[in-house]
């Protein structure tokens, strides 16, 4: 779906400016997927309700071919965005779909889900990234859910050397693939022509990083280089960010949230309130009562 807007929201007044430049840390995952883990557990206060941010990209099928074997998740969502390769998603809740280059998985994981992603390609390359998004409290014992979205239902907005993905929320007048009501989440990503410069409202009470993934940004006058991530600073009169795209222009994810203000703990796949509900997460994945 593309859409060219005719909408154009006011100049903002005042920009957030750069508070932190975060490179990611290389690690694996799964049966020895390497990766890069850029939002890290140390980041997930100040970016809540972010937990979690991987970006994976390799031609070689040694750093992925062993993908993702059946783990459990409860308490948050996950939302897997390929730009090129294959995964195969499969659940205990019966869902079942191929991720493909383009697409988007959303799924929410509620008060548990035992799933695998496998790659279904032995050569080539994967490239994409898995956020985890926290879900409130009221939520974390939800019934799972998954939805695949197709590259053709990501809604776009093309502006002046400008198209912005809209998988989440809404820029420019223009409705993303997904909403969620109580993180109100936006997730673009954006593909900017050399000096371009793109400008998105955010509420000042949002947390909001930028992770750019080819080329190079500014977020005022502060670079944020390829492959690092980029903490925007929220004063109480901020009304949005600028980005703007370096001489070779850029590729980028913009990702804002309403932040829950709640308790997190956390042990690896499962994100709840308190030290107990981790305790019975764990006894019931033990005893095969989760998924």
């Amino acid at each position: 779906m593309n859409t060219t807007a005719l909408h154009r929201p006011a100049a903002l007044a005042q920009p957030r400016t750069l508070e932190r430049l975060v490179r990611g840390q290389a690690t694996s995952d799964g049966a020895g997927v390497r990766l890069t883990r850029v939002l890290t557990h140390d980041l997930q206060r100040r970016l809540d309700p972010f937990l979690l941010l991987d970006a994976f990209a390799s031609d070689d099928a040694d750093d992925y071919i062993a993908g993702f074997p059946d783990h459990p998740h409860r308490g948050f969502e996950t939302v897997t965005y390929m730009l090129e390769g294959r995964m195969r998603h499969r659940d205990s809740a019966g869902h079942e779909g191929l991720l493909s280059a383009g697409a988007v998985q959303w799924m929410t994981a509620g008060r548990g889900v035992v799933h695998s992603e496998m790659p279904e390609q032995q050569d080539g390359r994967m490239e994409g990234f898995q956020l985890w998004l926290n879900l409130p409290a009221r939520s974390k014992m939800s019934e799972p859910w998954y939805r695949d979205i197709r590259p053709q239902e990501i809604p776009e907005w093309h502006g002046e050397g400008v198209t912005a993905r809209v998988i989440a929320g809404r820029t420019h007048g223009v409705a993303g693939a997904m909403q969620r009501e109580g993180t109100e989440p936006l997730y673009l990503d954006l593909h900017l022509a050399p000096g371009a410069v793109f400008e998105q409202p955010l509420a000042a009470s949002h947390n909001a990083l930028v992770y750019v993934y080819r080329g190079a940004v500014a977020i005022g006058e502060a670079p944020v280089p390829t492959r690092h991530m980029g903490i925007l600073a929220a004063a109480p009169a901020s009304d949005g960010v600028r980005v703007a795209a370096g001489a070779e222009g850029a590729r980028a994810l913009l990702i804002a949230g309403r932040p829950l203000g709640e308790p997190i703990a956390q042990h690896g796949p499962f994100v709840m309130n308190t030290r107990d509900e981790i305790l019975q997460a764990v006894e019931d994945y033990r005893s095969g009562r989760l998924g």
